[in-house]
């Protein structure tokens, strides 16, 4: 197993300790929990980064890296709604679109690989990712509560709700202009 799947491995590895240290219940554990979630999420640039620069892409890591992604993602997205961190119908709402988009393109994908087509992530997708990527942690952070974050509390609040629904408002589109991309896969 080469470097970058063993970072793939690794981020699924992380998201069980992600999610321990975000139960635990010790002041500063949503502090580590996001510290860990942060970890794995750069394990998917670095993966990436060094299967491409070094020619290590395999199929293995074709098909786990990008359901490391979802699976770190969609725990974090759980998380989000069962702690009641933001309006739940909002979360719920929001987690739902998330989830959807990237269950459509997985699909989408698996129809175009039938085909032998291979379909790369568009700039939409990968701002998406980022700003998904950066909404997420704070929201996490949230769950320090207005004891522990005193007055930013209210700032890391109206932030991350913010980037939690640019980031639903992003997946729509990216997946949007995804499926108009590829729509020759469907023909």
């Amino acid at each position: 197993m080469n470097l970058p799947n063993k970072l793939t491995m690794l981020r699924i590895c992380l998201v069980p300790v992600f999610i321990v240290f975000f139960y635990l219940q010790f002041k500063l554990a949503p502090v580590v929990a996001v510290a860990v979630f942060i970890i794995a999420a750069l394990t998917d640039a670095l993966d990436g980064y060094i299967a491409r620069k070094y020619n290590l892409v395999t199929d293995f890591g074709k098909l786990m890296d990008p359901i490391a992604d979802k699976i770190l993602v969609v725990c974090a997205l759980f998380l989000i709604v069962e702690s009641n961190l933001l309006p739940v119908a909002l979360s719920a709402t929001c987690s739902a679109i998330i989830v959807s988009r990237e269950l459509l393109i997985s699909g989408v994908r698996q129809i175009a690989a039938t085909k032998g087509v291979v379909i790369q992530a568009n700039v939409y997708g990968k701002i998406k990712t980022i700003v998904q990527t950066i909404a997420l942690p704070i929201v996490l952070l949230l769950k320090l509560g207005e004891s522990v974050l005193a007055q930013s509390y209210q700032i890391f609040y109206i932030i991350g709700l913010s980037m939690f629904i640019l980031a639903t408002l992003l997946t729509i589109i990216s997946g949007i202009v995804y499926l108009v991309q590829n729509r020759k896969v469907f023909l």
